[in-house]
């Protein structure tokens, strides 16, 4: 049977301030606290012969992974799929005006100079899919909050890849097997297929 370790990123620079980031080039650092969660995360994976780490094109994702394997073998690989949201023009702006420019519009809306998070949707789908297949017995994705979301609720057959799951800690641990993460991608892709009507 497949392990698959989803997880959040550490506490990044960012996160403490409150604001948005969906453009890789930005380089943001994880915080004391986040450098001390990786260590944490490491800890809680010690005892599992992680074969692959899957990491986004984002340094704090890399970063999170670096530490938490800090002395392992375990082969990394980038997945493009998995980054998070870009919000184009809201770059940078706070979580606040990111959340007010998602209720004012519909999940197929592109964020201006961006995409929609429908999109997004698909590339995680189209993410976990191969992930499932990777054949690997042990794998350790380290992306972002709302892939991680979405993976949760949709395996567990909400008809909201918001909802229940919402707000999720950093660099902290989800397990799912293979058939979970299939049925995650599968909900993910079905979900996003009908978001906004």
């Amino acid at each position: 049977m497949s392990l698959f370790i989803l997880a959040r990123h550490a506490q990044s620079a960012l996160n403490l301030e409150g604001r948005v980031n969906g453009d890789p080039k930005v380089d943001v650092k994880l915080t004391a606290r986040g450098v001390e969660q990786a260590r944490e995360l490491g800890l809680q994976l010690s005892q599992l012969p992680i074969d692959l780490c899957v990491h986004t094109r984002f340094a704090r994702t890399r970063r999170t992974a670096e530490i938490a394997l800090q002395g392992r073998a375990a082969h990394l690989r980038e997945e493009p799929l998995l980054d998070d949201i870009d919000v184009g023009l809201l770059e940078g702006h706070t979580l606040a005006q990111y959340r007010a420019w998602k209720r004012a519009h519909s999940p197929r809306d592109l964020f201006p100079g961006g995409e929609s998070l429908e999109q997004a949707a698909a590339r995680y789908a189209r993410a976990f899919a191969a992930l499932a297949l990777a054949g690997a017995d042990v794998v350790l994705v380290v992306c972002h909050e709302i892939p991680v979301r979405y993976a949760l609720n949709g395996a567990a057959g909400s008809d909201d890849l918001d909802a229940p799951v919402h707000d999720l800690p950093n660099a902290t641990p989800f397990l799912f097997d293979g058939a979970a993460l299939k049925r995650a991608a599968r909900a993910i892709e079905r979900l996003a297929s009908h978001a906004g009507g």
